[in-house]
């Protein structure tokens, strides 16, 4: 019960409903979300609430040799804050106030774009192992492959997944990228390369035209079986960055010496993860790892950084009317701990996805340590509650607390900085979700996290150093 539980939960959720007229298929879905942010008390709106639609509608046919497709995206805001971007530090209070500036100050904002248009030949060379995408199309680093075993699928989906590249799929424009992605895929090996510029988009609603910036990516993926039995996995990848957008900076130096730096970002990461599955006669338990190190030029500084992930998961036989499980882990991203020498140690996350792994996205990876918890009860295969807390602290108290998951308009750095005041603490997070799938085209989502601010909010946030963010989804597929 529990592998068929997990199994409709990896795989149900993820394949759209499909029509078909002719030789085409049509897709379409159409997400619709209501924010309420009460973010950190400033000296603007920091209470809330917005809707935010997208509605995707695609066209596409499959060959044997080839297939294409072609997807717009809608995006509509309404009822954007106008009073939600506070002076100084405090900046912009929550995302609407994100929206609201990305979006030339409008309080709302509609735009229909290309999202995906490309065309993918298979079966190179009479050997079906080898496909080659050409165009615009989305790409999520680490899911490369999806795992027979159902907890390795899971953890590859929600705990992998869009730490690097992503598609930012919880805003409302995404980020998509223009480009070649080639995969060579058998049973035992799959070996992936992504070159390609980012698309606008994310915040702002156009998602028209590419971005002075590129990507390449290559990664090796290869099962790991025990008895003829999948039960880990192991990825090592490599993925090089270049920005030559010539734009503000966000790092922790002075503001001069950043806007005397004309220079481009080339930023090297190499890095991996490890998978692994253990059943046992009193349930199964799991572990990942996952790490990076980071090389290259910050401009005219050195680069050189690194993060890392280590957890650890448990899902007893006991309570099968709940199907519980229970994880646990840690999170390191480095901070720059100088900002007046001629390196730059802060992890850059690149272009993820942060709400995958921050669902209260006021953190990212960059200068930040994570111990957390969490608890995912599965009382019905259509039903998913999960709960976690989050202890969070800047990894270096001479750095910045920083937000963002990357470029996504040619003004923006896409990452913004706060001071810390000298202090590491962030705040503990507490947060639930409730995921009621209604039938296989309609899905309700329940959101709401609390943080309770420490000091460095404190100091930037004088009359209220916590936040909330809730919001209620209804997704419709067709």
């Amino acid at each position: 019960m529990l592998r068929k539980a997990l199994i409709t939960l990896v795989l149900g959720a993820a394949l759209p409903a499909q029509v078909k007229l002719g030789p085409l298929t049509l897709t379409g879905s159409l997400r619709t979300r209501v924010e309420a942010w009460d973010w950190f008390q400033g000296d603007g709106d920091n209470t809330y609430a917005y809707p935010g639609t997208v509605l995707r509608l695609g066209i596409g046919r499959q060959k044997p040799n080839y297939d294409w497709q072609i997807e717009l995206a809608a995006p509509v805001l309404l009822g954007l804050p106008d009073n939600a971007i506070a002076p100084g530090a405090q900046g912009q209070l929550g995302l609407g106030a994100t929206y609201f500036a990305a979006n030339d100050r409008s309080r709302n904002s509609a735009m229909v774009f290309a999202k995906q248009a490309f065309v993918r030949f298979k079966n190179l060379g009479g050997n079906e192992a080898h496909s080659l995408r050409l165009g615009r199309f989305e790409f999520v680093d680490g899911t490369e492959v999806v795992p027979k075993n159902p907890t390795l699928a899971a953890l590859k989906r929600d705990r992998i997944g869009h730490r690097l590249l992503g598609n930012f799929v919880w805003s409302h424009a995404g980020r998509s990228l223009d480009g070649v992605h080639y995969v060579f895929n058998t049973a035992k090996t799959n070996l992936t390369f992504v070159g390609a510029q980012p698309t606008r988009g994310v915040f702002q609603t156009d998602g028209w035209g590419r971005l002075n910036t590129a990507v390449g990516y290559l990664a090796l993926t290869r099962p790991v079986a025990w008895n003829k039995r999948q039960t880990g996995e192991w990825r090592l990848f490599a993925l090089h960055y270049h920005d030559w957008r010539d734009i503000l900076k966000t790092d922790n130096r002075d503001t001069a010496l950043r806007r005397a730096d004309h220079g481009n970002l080339r930023i090297a990461t190499f890095g991996g993860h490890y998978l692994h599955s253990l059943d046992t006669g009193a349930g199964t338990f799991d572990l990942l790892v996952w790490g990076a190190l980071q090389t290259g030029r910050w401009g005219t500084l050195r680069h050189r950084a690194g993060a890392g992930s280590v957890e650890g998961g448990y899902q007893p036989l006991a309570f099968r009317r709940l199907k519980p499980w229970v994880r646990a882990g840690y999170l390191y991203g480095s901070g720059d701990d100088n900002p007046s020498d001629q390196a730059h140690r802060t992890f850059f996350q690149v272009l993820p996805t942060p709400r995958w792994y921050a669902r209260f996205p006021f953190y990212n990876l960059m200068n930040n340590q994570d111990i957390y918890s969490a608890l995912y009860l599965r009382p019905h295969k259509s039903f998913t509650v999960r709960t976690e807390f989050h202890s969070l602290r800047l990894t270096d108290r001479n750095d910045f607390w920083y937000q963002g998951g990357g470029a996504f308009q040619p003004w923006t750095f896409g990452y913004t900085g706060r001071p810390s005041g000298g202090n590491r603490g962030l705040a503990t997070l507490w947060e639930s979700s409730a995921d009621y799938q209604v039938n296989p085209r309609v899905g309700l989502g329940f959101y709401f996290a609390n943080a309770q601010g420490k000091l460095v909010p404190a100091g930037i946030y004088p009359e209220g150093r916590d936040a909330r963010l809730g919001y209620v989804e209804l997704n419709y597929r067709f």
